[in-house]
């Protein structure tokens, strides 16, 4: 992740900057529930007068005990009223006493829409606080940081207007368009290899090129490399893999490629780009080896770890990345949603399975659900959908160490006791504040890059499928389905068993119009990562014989499932059951076109 600046100062200390963060985090750590309290408190009485409180009774009282009594704990949908409200244009407090500046667009979904989540000003200078936090403590273990640079690629995605006039874009996107990114004064610690204007170019192709010659021309001052998501940095390699030759080009003769059309961006490169026949040798000689192992130390031979979310669904990547990396340590540094940032990993050269973010106090007030989970064999390495005990929502201070919660949080910028629908284990405790490893979210059975499909959502897109075998007398007798990651851009899979009573064979034309309707019926995220992103290839239909179904319980059964309560998994991670599946494929298809989308939600104008 990025680090936001400290500071306007040119010149300072340093080490006294680091002592600085680090004895704020001790001292919000050892004081959580104190914090907690004044957090509430400040929330509370701030937005005194604002419908959403008085609407429940809460009449200026800023207590724990009246707040818990009244507030109802909510989803998205309860509060979706207000938002919409809000980005039609009422500027009347509704949710906060403060005007909502912009919507940061959730990559969870509501109705096939990202969700918008309201935000107001001062809330951008509290996650560039968490951001504050990262390096002096990963300089508690990696010495030196200052002294080189990383190459983070960072890229703006497509923003919205309301029909009230409110930007609605991506927290990042926010961030980098803001003056906290782009006029950040000199901080060895967010000292990129790309030029702001690289970063701020909405083209997704020339961004990606020319940060990643950037990155190459300052190679020997790369330090450490990573994106937001592990998906995207294994993306920007594969483009690597591709356009290697056309960049060692650029490098070789001083020159940018006339793909590259932005003038603000080949001006940026070339206040860093200079002739250098021996790099260019350098990377022609490991690019054209054809064997990619260890590729990242062999460009940027100084790199000393990898900064990419791999964690949750991001998880499938890891062994891509060792490739790629050689094992270099895979770092996640912290916790944040669209919603709230919240947390920071301490221990940041953990193993990737071990990872675990110490909540700040300062950022919201917390409370916990706990949880109650069954583990499904068909799953292993990923939770059932979860069966929450409503019991009283617990306290940052007193949750339990081993026990499983979906955090709940009240914002300052206006969302009340929500349900951000993060599954979390408590795995320790940093003085009296909890850590916490992410579990999972709750329902999302596929995810390849920042999409999340549940079941329901995925049955329902299966429903409108199966009307293009209607006329062939055929229908799907059992699916189930697979987030298949072994190429870049990953993409779904679903494996259809067949009951055929039909004597006319069905041509490919139809199977594929069956992935393109599953597609057009997904929600608005999984469009854009198909469209807009390409952080999504098509979706592909594996045909298998008949009997796989059978054999994938019988499977099950051999595992300890049981034969009462076994019921066909929708979605499937253990390997040797996508092995088996695979094993009896009789034909696949892919959908032929990418589906429609448009950015913001359908109604809404397009902010170039």
């Amino acid at each position: 992740m990025p680090e936001a600046p400290r500071g306007s100062n040119i010149e300072y200390d340093l080490a006294e900057k680091n002592r600085e963060i680090l004895n704020f985090i001790e001292d919000v750590t050892a004081n959580a529930d104190e914090v907690q309290k004044r957090v509430l408190s400040e929330i509370l009485s701030r937005n005194a007068n604002v419908e959403y409180l008085r609407r429940h009774g809460l009449k200026g009282q800023t207590d724990r005990d009246t707040f818990k009594n009244l507030l109802p704990v909510i989803t998205y949908e309860d509060v979706q009223p207000d938002i919409n409200r809000i980005a039609n244009g009422d500027t009347s407090p509704i949710l906060t006493s403060k005007p909502i500046t912009e919507f940061l667009t959730s990559s969870g979904t509501s109705g096939g829409e990202r969700k918008l989540m309201p935000t107001i000003e001062e809330e951008l200078g509290r996650r560039c606080m968490l951001y504050s936090l990262l390096m002096p403590i990963m300089s508690q273990f990696v010495p030196d940081l200052e002294k080189g640079k990383g190459m983070y690629l960072m890229f703006i995605k497509c923003e919205s207007k309301t029909p009230g006039g409110i930007v609605a874009r991506p927290v990042l996107t926010s961030y980098y368009k803001s003056p906290y990114f782009r006029d950040r004064p000199y901080d060895p610690y967010t000292n990129y290899t790309s030029p702001n204007e690289t970063v701020l170019c909405p083209d997704s192709y020339q961004s990606m090129y020319s940060q990643l010659l950037c990155g190459l021309c300052q190679n020997k001052e790369v330090l450490r490399v990573g994106a937001i998501f592990a998906s995207g940095f294994i993306r920007a390699i594969r483009f690597l893999e591709k356009h290697w030759t056309l960049l060692c080009n650029d490098i070789r003769t001083g020159t940018v490629n006339p793909l590259i059309t932005d003038t603000s961006v080949r001006e940026a490169v070339m206040r860093i780009l200079q002739p250098d026949p021996k790099l260019a040798d350098m990377i022609h000689r490991e690019c054209s080896k054809g064997c990619w192992q260890g590729i990242i130390t062999r460009l940027w031979p100084n790199t000393k770890y990898v900064d990419v979310i791999v964690t949750g669904t991001m998880a499938q990547y890891i062994p891509t990345l060792d490739y790629y990396s050689n094992g270099l340590p895979l770092v996640c540094t912290m916790y944040a949603s669209s919603e709230c940032y919240f947390g920071v990993n301490l221990n940041p050269l953990c193993k990737p399975s071990q990872v675990s973010y110490t909540l700040i106090p300062t950022m919201c007030y917390y409370e916990f659900l706990p949880v109650n989970r069954t583990i499904d064999l068909t799953l292993p390495s990923r939770p059932s959908p979860t069966s929450l005990n409503h019991a009283q929502l617990l306290e940052l201070a007193d949750v339990k160490l081993g026990q499983e919660y979906e955090l709940v949080v009240t914002t300052h910028a206006g969302l009340y006791r929500y349900r951000v629908g993060d599954i979390l284990r408590v795995t320790g405790f940093k003085n009296k504040a909890p850590q916490f490893s992410f579990v999972c979210r709750k329902n999302v059975a596929l995810s390849i890059d920042s999409d999340k499909t549940d079941e329901v959502e995925l049955q329902n897109a299966m429903k409108n499928a199966v009307t293009h075998l209607v006329p062939f007398d055929a229908h799907v007798s059992e699916y189930t389905s697979y987030a298949d990651t072994s190429t870049i851009p990953g993409h779904y899979v679903l494996y259809w068993e067949l009951s055929l009573n039909g004597s006319t064979p069905i041509p490919p034309c139809v199977y594929e119009d069956c992935c393109l309707t599953i597609e057009e019926s997904l929600n608005s995220v999984y469009r854009q990562g198909r469209v807009s992103d390409k952080s999504i290839g098509p979706l592909e239909i594996k045909i298998v014989e008949q009997g796989t179904f059978d054999k994938l319980m019988d499977y099950a059964i051999s595992l300890g499932a049981s034969i009462n309560q076994y019921k066909a998994p929708r979605c499937v991670k253990f390997a040797p059951m996508v092995e088996l599946l695979n094993s009896r494929v009789t034909s696949n298809y892919f959908s032929p076109k990418c589906p429609k989308w448009v950015p913001g939600h359908k109604q809404w104008i397009h902010c170039n």
